[in-house]
């Protein structure tokens, strides 16, 4: 059975964001994941996480200004100071909420900008971020996003995502594998998780094509679900979507799988 973290910036709007730990635990959820928890003290948020015995699976290093549209701070050769001040914030930020998991978002291209530079500093940026969270055993992790949510996005492709880890070395270095993303930009997305299985240090899943909730759509997460499970992935599954309505009505896709995991899977042929 999945173990499925509530990513609590899309779920539970209903809620002030300090509300939604409790609202993820009585919902039937044990972890939950967020894009930034820098707008609040450390305090405040291992409060909620102890107060409701949920683990944090996950968030995001600082993205430069948000609100301007910056979508990370990582590829951008001047810079780098101010990248690496942001991997200290995350670290600290990290250690405090014992979480072992951190994402590194790349950063848009703009026009005119030279695209072999950003990925010199894309890689350097990682490799020396890998390196200092390694000494806190904590996992590093990179996500390509599809086009139409983030134009302009530096990491767009599993495979580029991968010859990325690979020059960069560091076994602390994984892929966020988010199949709402990878099957709106690449398809095929049981041959992609095959193929970066080794990869994978994250799963987050959507509905597509309306980023709702996962029974919704055009991808068939019972099969999708039992490949992970096939193929060894312990780690937890992030539910990184915009419910269609009050997030507690759109649960029932997440209550049968817990009660009845076996219920709507297709299983993968012998050898698949």
């Amino acid at each position: 059975m999945s173990r499925f973290a509530a990513n609590l910036s899309l779920m539970f709007q209903e809620y002030d964001f300090l509300d939604r730990f409790a609202a993820a635990k009585q919902s039937g959820f044990e972890a939950v994941e967020f894009l930034f928890p820098y707008a609040y003290p450390a305090h405040e948020i291992v409060k909620r996480l102890e107060e409701n015995q949920l683990e944090l699976a996950l968030f995001n290093l600082p993205p430069g200004d948000w609100d301007a549209g910056e979508r990370g701070l990582s590829i951008y050769p001047e810079r780098r100071g101010e990248f690496q001040a942001t991997v200290g914030m995350a670290l600290q930020y990290a250690q405090l909420l014992k979480v072992k998991r951190l994402h590194v978002m790349a950063g848009s291209i703009r026009s005119g900008e030279d695209l072999a530079a950003m990925r010199r500093t894309y890689i350097d940026n990682l490799r020396k971020t890998a390196q200092s969270a390694a000494e806190h055993g904590i996992t590093i992790l990179i996500e390509p996003l599809n086009p139409r949510d983030m134009p302009g996005y530096f990491l767009r492709t599993c495979s580029q995502a991968g010859q990325i880890i690979t020059e960069v070395g560091e076994p602390n270095l994984k892929l966020q594998f988010d199949m709402y993303h990878v099957q709106i930009t690449e398809g095929d997305v049981t041959t992609r998780l095959k193929e970066w299985m080794h990869l994978i240090g994250h799963v987050q899943i959507a509905g597509v094509p309306g980023r709702h909730e996962p029974d919704h759509g055009e991808l068939h997460y019972p099969w999708l679900l039992q490949i992970l499970k096939d193929r060894g992935y312990e780690g937890f599954v992030g539910c990184e979507y915009r419910p269609a309505g009050r997030t507690e009505d759109g649960l029932g896709w997440m209550n049968r799988n817990q009660s009845d995991p076996e219920a709507g899977v297709l299983r993968p042929l012998p050898g698949n």
